[in-house]
């Protein structure tokens, strides 16, 4: 539970604001180091050399191709904020629940045989969530592994929500795959741009449906807006010169909630024909 106390809640705490980039690394450290404290790394890096083999220094510069990032609790304090990101996904890609198993015949003590990796990464995704909503603009650690921007304040259950069963292939990857592209970390304008034209692509592709269940208003009111951002055609018509920062988060949860709307509205047509 990430709950704010009184001081910070109220905005009385000049240390409550949100996390800059050395607060941030100093709680992440903490975090870390309880993890590998707990042995949740010991699957790929205990006594015995494990998935990462034993120069865990080499595996991490092929897989990030990024030098001087381990030792973790040594280098973060020089890591830039990508650098950070990419370590949280390489560790979340490798942490595991240790099983305990004491080994009578071991030197070693206790030791480890069996790991529960979905338990280890949900926790990990738990924890490390409670510090990333509180950096900067706020991000998330995805279940696969990928950190992103968190939804605008408001919009959390709407970017969470599954949509209705319709066409897997042609509307939930694709809304799935746009949402992903619009809230990456450092998801430039070009890319929030394409994510945007991807949902409009789909209200496209649904647009006979639309027609069916009499949003003849809307659907023009929809496009008229597309058409009149430069989302769908690019022609010496359409407007160019607006604030893409502010507008493009707007495009992007209305043709959302739009997808939403109209996927629940075809559904209940369907299911009062007769």
């Amino acid at each position: 539970m990430n709950r704010k106390y009184y001081s910070i809640r109220t905005g009385k705490n000049p240390d409550g604001s949100r996390l800059d980039l050395p607060r941030f690394v100093t709680f992440f450290k903490a975090f870390y180091l309880e993890f590998l404290k707990n042995d949740y790394f010991y699957e790929n890096s205990g006594d015995v050399p494990g998935k990462l083999g034993s120069d865990i220094e080499a595996q991490m510069l092929l897989d990030i191709r990024k030098p001087d990032l381990w030792p973790i609790e040594e280098k973060c304090n020089n890591y830039s904020e990508d650098d950070l990101f990419d370590v949280i996904e390489f560790l979340y890609d490798r942490v595991s629940e240790p099983i305990h198993r004491y080994d009578e015949w071991s030197n070693h003590g206790d030791s480890y045989d069996t790991f529960d990796r979905e338990t280890g990464k949900q926790e990990f995704r738990d924890r490390i969530n409670q510090l990333l909503c509180d950096y900067r603009e706020g991000y998330e650690l995805s279940e696969k592994g990928e950190i992103l921007e968190s939804p605008e304040q408001g919009f959390e259950e709407l970017v969470l929500e599954n949509l209705p069963p319709y066409d897997p292939e042609n509307v939930e990857q694709r809304v799935e795959s746009a949402s992903l592209k619009f809230r990456r970390s450092r998801s430039s304008l070009d890319e929030k741009y394409d994510a945007i034209r991807d949902l409009f692509a789909v209200l496209e592709f649904l647009r006979d449906q639309i027609k069916e269940v009499k949003l003849n208003h809307a659907e023009r009111a929809l496009f008229e807006i597309a058409n009149t951002y430069g989302i769908r055609h690019h022609n010496e018509k359409q407007m160019q010169d607006y604030d893409k920062a502010i507008w493009y988060n707007w495009m992007f949860y209305y043709s959302l909630a739009t997808i939403h709307a109209c996927l629940k509205l075809i559904k209940k047509a369907k299911n009062q024909s007769p």
